[in-house]
């Protein structure tokens, strides 16, 4: 068995963080991407999928991964939008749409959880497992009390539904594996950027340090068979 690390959604500027760290301080014989984009030059070490993130793509990267005999010590599901040119977040009831909330959904939840699906004959056989998907607390009903970003808190609501069914089924079929719906603060990036002004400097992370908390977590997170929902402090978030 090849001992992999497993970074989903490379092109992001946490999941670029993630990968400088897993450089710096590489337990695993390889770390596997996947990303829309091409390869940067500064990751020539790192072994590197480009993929729409289509479940065709998905089953066939996953297929690939098994068939090269990879066990994962570690995958994160970097996936995610806030805003692009299609969509922003809704402040008001006559801003959704249907297209809108489609494109989120289909972006924020439906692809993490097929990589889930399509990754389990992988992780079954990995002795150990730590799987971190990005969730957000807004995705938290209980800790709505402001409203609004009416489809980007559906689809991390949806996705730590999700989350907690797939959870449930790899506590039967893979039971070495523990999944982490993470939630990184608000990250000085391009995701949140447009909206992050008023957002206090101490309050308004970089990706490294999101990075630096995330790996922090993991090396206590308990092998449990349990989904936990947890932010950049380790504390846990009201589903």
């Amino acid at each position: 068995m090849k001992s992999s690390v497993l970074v989903i959604g490379g092109s992001g500027q946490i999941a670029q963080a993630i990968i400088a760290k897993l450089l710096s301080d590489l337990t695993a014989d390889s770390i596997v991407v996947v990303s829309r984009s091409p390869r940067p030059d500064s990751f020539s070490d790192v072994v590197w999928y480009q993929s729409e993130y289509d479940e065709a793509s998905i089953g066939k990267l996953s297929m690939q991964f098994y068939d090269q005999q990879r066990s994962f010590e570690k995958v994160f599901i970097c996936i995610g939008i806030l805003h692009d040119d299609e969509v922003k977040p809704e402040k008001r009831l006559e801003q959704l749409t249907a297209a809108a909330i489609s494109h989120v959904i289909n972006i924020n939840t439906i692809t993490p959880v097929l990589w889930l699906k399509h990754l389990l004959p992988v992780l079954k056989r990995s002795d150990l497992c730590q799987v971190t998907i990005f969730s957000a607390r807004v995705g938290s009903i209980q800790d709505n009390q402001m409203g609004g970003w009416y489809s980007y808190r559906a689809s991390k609501a949806a996705l730590n539904t999700l989350l907690k069914s797939t959870a449930i089924e790899y506590g039967r079929r893979a039971q070495h594996v523990k999944l982490l719906a993470f939630h990184p603060g608000t990250t000085d990036s391009p995701l949140s950027r447009p909206y992050s002004a008023n957002v206090p400097n101490d309050k308004l992370f970089s990706p490294d340090f999101v990075v630096d908390r995330l790996f922090a977590i993991l090396k206590t997170l308990p092998n449990d068979g349990e989904l936990s929902f947890l932010d950049w402090q380790g504390q846990p978030i009201q589903w």
